[in-house]
């Protein structure tokens, strides 16, 4: 699916998502990553959401944004509750969703300047 942007000159933005991959300023990407405003970080994680450890889940933590945007693959599946614990006493929302959904929700965070981030697991 494409996605249609508004003025978002200079911000990183999904352009496009289906089965097994997204694209980020129209740049096909098939492996997990985190997304931001001001970068793209490939590779974050080679786990699936039952198998995130405390190093992958700190990464999110140290990346200095307001929400996180956890997409989980083609369905929402949440990581172990211990993981999920450390993000409120940070003050970093955390959202659990589906790849779709954070897509869709990062580029609307984004385009209104939010400090956001997406970290993408696929399935």
């Amino acid at each position: 699916m494409k996605l249609h942007l508004a003025n978002t000159a200079g911000i990183n933005m999904f352009t496009a998502y289906g089965e097994g991959y997204v694209a980020v300023n129209n740049e096909k990407h098939e492996k997990s990553l985190i997304l931001l405003p001001e970068a793209i970080m490939p590779d974050w994680t080679e786990a699936k959401p039952e198998t995130l450890s405390e190093a992958d889940m700190a990464k999110l933590l140290e990346l200095g944004t307001e929400i996180v945007l956890l997409g989980t693959g083609q369905r929402l599946r949440f990581p172990p509750g211990a993981l999920l614990r450390p993000f409120a006493p940070a003050g970093i929302g955390l959202e659990v969703m589906d790849i779709q959904a954070a897509c869709r929700t990062y580029n609307i965070l984004a385009a209104e300047g939010r400090q956001v981030a997406a970290a993408l697991i696929f399935d």
